[in-house]
């Protein structure tokens, strides 16, 4: 049952009220009480702790969540040996069109730099009041390595030390490689384990709704410290940042995707449109993949002539595995908080979070939030305080409808390039190629 249905007021507009509440009194404290001690001690002892506590939530549920979703989005994509031309297809469709998607985010963010502009004054001051954990992690980005010492570092010489320590790249690949072994072998033992970690992720996901219900609050104390001490500036910052999001998804959407249609997918854009649109609608009206699902599958068979075994692969998995907005949606989040807060990311940070995006979206919960603890570990790893997920919090209602809308497409254009020159089949043999 909806919180619609049951008469309380949906999570989103709480949020945005808890948005609204602490960037105006926020900005009202700054304009007024800027130097007062109280306002000082007010966002010291209460605004930040509540934010903090909140952050913290975040990072307890990371490494299970990747963990386990890492494991599970591998073993769900399946063994491609097995599944032939279809699942090797699929792997790449997710593999190069997610990077496609990433790469437009990040460029994008390098070109426009959206979180450029704050006075080096009121940044100085932002990064000398940030709490004791975000010091700490931004004296991790300075002393972060770099050149073949960091591609070295993807490979943990101790799992368990590189998810102690938030080497999230580590984790990654260490679940990559234990999703790999549980497709090959085929076992009781496999068996089990894939079913524990389907547990974990279950409860993972169950952890962070409980721990979104608590996002208004979160929001509201996180803007009420940023906006009281950096008064308008940082709503000009939020802006860009709203506009290169909205930008880079539209580049995707209105141009990557007709690209791939038109050259790979033998279709007219055009025919694609009108075809996809009862899922497109869903989706940007859900904020949801899996609740768009039904009519993905709908839309793939009926309207755009997928074979049946094709439409039913790509967007099951896809709903899942393939979140292109997303992950192009969390490069721009690290990049603009890294600009936001003065900490400088080389040529060779950015390819790693190009890495962790692209991964991130393959792994990614598909929930409300989902994502929210993977974006808080790599601004983690890359020295850039968490605290500025309040800013992102606070306008990602609209960014979640469009990149989720994404999302979708990107499966219904994975389904019918996928299944160009792939036969209609009929029977059992469907249910062999869906997704565990």
């Amino acid at each position: 049952m909806t919180e619609a249905a049951t008469g309380k007021m949906p999570l989103h507009w709480k949020m945005a009220i808890g948005f609204a509440a602490g960037t105006i009194a926020g900005l009202a404290c700054n304009l007024w009480f800027a130097n007062a001690d109280w306002l000082q001690a007010l966002i010291t002892y209460v605004a930040d702790p509540v934010g903090q506590l909140f952050l913290r939530l975040l990072f307890m549920l990371v490494i299970p969540l990747v963990f386990s979703a890492l494991v599970l989005g591998v073993v769900e994509i399946g063994n491609p040996k097995s599944l032939g031309r279809i699942g090797l297809k699929t792997l790449a469709w997710i593999l190069v069109v997610t990077t496609v998607a990433v790469l437009i985010g990040l460029v994008a963010a390098n070109l426009l730099q959206p979180g450029v502009g704050l006075p080096e004054d009121q940044r100085a001051l932002l990064m000398a009041q940030a709490t004791e954990q975000g010091g700490a992690i931004a004296e991790k980005g300075r002393n972060a390595p770099s050149g073949i010492e960091l591609l070295l570092n993807i490979v943990p010489k101790n799992p368990v030390a590189a998810a102690a320590g938030g080497d999230l790249i580590a984790v990654m690949f260490f679940a990559l490689m234990f999703g790999i072994g549980a497709t090959v072998v085929r076992s009781h033992g496999t068996h089990h384990f894939v079913e524990v970690c389907e547990g974990v992720y279950d409860i993972c996901l169950r952890l962070i709704d409980w721990v979104i219900r608590l996002a208004p609050y979160a929001v509201a104390a996180l803007l009420f410290s940023i906006t009281a001490r950096l008064g308008f500036d940082v709503m000009v910052q939020l802006a860009r940042f709203v506009g290169t999001v909205l930008l880079a998804l539209g580049i995707h959407f209105f141009v990557v995707f007709p690209l791939l249609l038109w050259t790979v997918g033998r279709m007219s854009p055009l025919k694609f449109w009108r075809a996809a649109e009862p899922a497109i609608l869903t989706s940007f009206s859900t904020s949801s993949s899996s609740a768009t699902l039904p009519t993905s599958l709908m839309v793939a068979e009926e309207r755009l002539g997928v074979p049946r075994q094709v439409g039913r692969f790509v967007c099951t998995l896809g709903a899942t595995a393939n979140m292109n907005g997303t992950a192009l949606f969390e490069g721009i989040t690290v990049l603009f908080l890294a600009q936001f807060y003065g900490v400088d990311l080389a040529l060779g940070q950015q390819v790693m979070v190009l890495v962790l995006c692209v991964m991130g979206g393959i792994g990614a919960a598909g929930v409300p939030g989902g994502s929210l603890p993977v974006i808080a570990m790599i601004l983690a790893t890359f020295g850039i305080p968490p605290e500025g997920i309040g800013l992102i919090l606070g306008v990602d209602r609209l960014l979640d409808m469009c990149r989720t809308t994404v999302n979708v497409t990107g499966d219904l254009v994975g389904s019918v390039v996928v299944g160009r020159g792939e036969p209609q089949h009929t029977g059992d043999d469907v249910d062999d190629l869906a997704p565990v």
